[in-house]
């Protein structure tokens, strides 16, 4: 594990101790307010984004900060995403979270030129660390990792349905969803591109693709030797604000999953 690894694992943990699990299972009404249909934002949230935008300040001074929480008050912040970044997002699956469940997790990712640098999920309930460096691989807990298919036949995706069109919707019941197995979306990009390296889920879609759900994970799952890319193939950037993604455990599953949503007419939402 990196230097850099080591210090931002030792601070996601005092997140997680000062800001995040005190608030687990005891939040209030006044606490959780929503932010649009859908999603939520705590006061957990909110707490965790500051104090990892004030140690991430620490470890790079200069680096823009661009935080899930402070972008939704000002829009203005993605600006920063066309220089050198940290991106944050302080609790992913915050649904999740503020229901006492799980999964939910703290995601962290280091962007230069549209791209993520380097990419960094926590788990606070499992204390499991996954870390990329672009061109360097991809660890858990210290371990390289490799992607790996489960094997299953038909494969087994995961999609976000409440992020799709009706017609998107339509489409994916009607043409592609009889190709394959579905299995249970964790609500939490923290958790899915660790359960499609780890070989327990095959193929995802993703609809929507905000930096701080995906640049740390798509990171994560490409150094791991899967497959992450737009539905044309092209490389996932934090500041180009498209919709529509497939991460998968192969390129081969990737390609087969694309080739089905071209011919059933499926695009990613305007």
């Amino acid at each position: 594990m990196s230097v850099i690894d080591r210090e931002i694992l030792a601070l996601m943990r005092e997140v997680t101790d000062k800001a995040i699990l005190p608030h687990f299972r005891s939040l209030s009404a006044s606490e959780i307010e929503n932010k649009a249909k859908d999603d939520v934002v705590t006061i957990a949230d909110r707490e965790a984004e500051d104090m990892l935008a004030t140690g991430l300040a620490k470890l790079n001074p200069g680096i823009g900060i661009v935080g899930e929480e402070n972008a939704h008050a000002n829009p203005a912040v993605l600006d920063l995403l066309a220089g050198p970044s940290w991106i944050i997002d302080p609790i992913d699956g915050t649904s999740n979270f503020a229901s006492g469940t799980g999964p939910f997790g703290i995601m962290v990712a280091l962007a230069e030129e549209g791209f993520a640098q380097g990419g960094w999920i926590y788990d606070p309930q499992r204390d499991r660390f996954c870390a990329a460096h672009r061109g360097q691989g991809a660890m858990i807990d210290g371990e390289t990792v490799t992607a790996r298919a489960s094997g299953a036949n038909p494969p087994r995706l995961a999609a976000m349905k409440k992020f799709m069109t009706p017609e998107q919707r339509r489409r994916f019941e009607l043409e592609i969803a009889p190709n394959y197995t579905l299995v249970h979306a964790p609500g939490a990009a923290c958790e899915q591109y660790p359960l499609t390296v780890l070989g327990e889920h095959d193929v995802a879609i993703y609809e929507r693709t905000l930096p701080w759900d995906h640049a740390a994970g798509s990171l994560f799952l490409n150094e791991a030797g899967g497959t992450c890319l737009r539905l044309d193939g092209t490389p996932y950037r934090v500041d180009d604000g498209r919709r529509g993604m497939v991460g998968a455990a192969n390129r081969e599953l990737f390609d087969q999953l694309v080739v089905r949503l071209s011919a059933a007419g499926y695009a990613p939402a305007a």
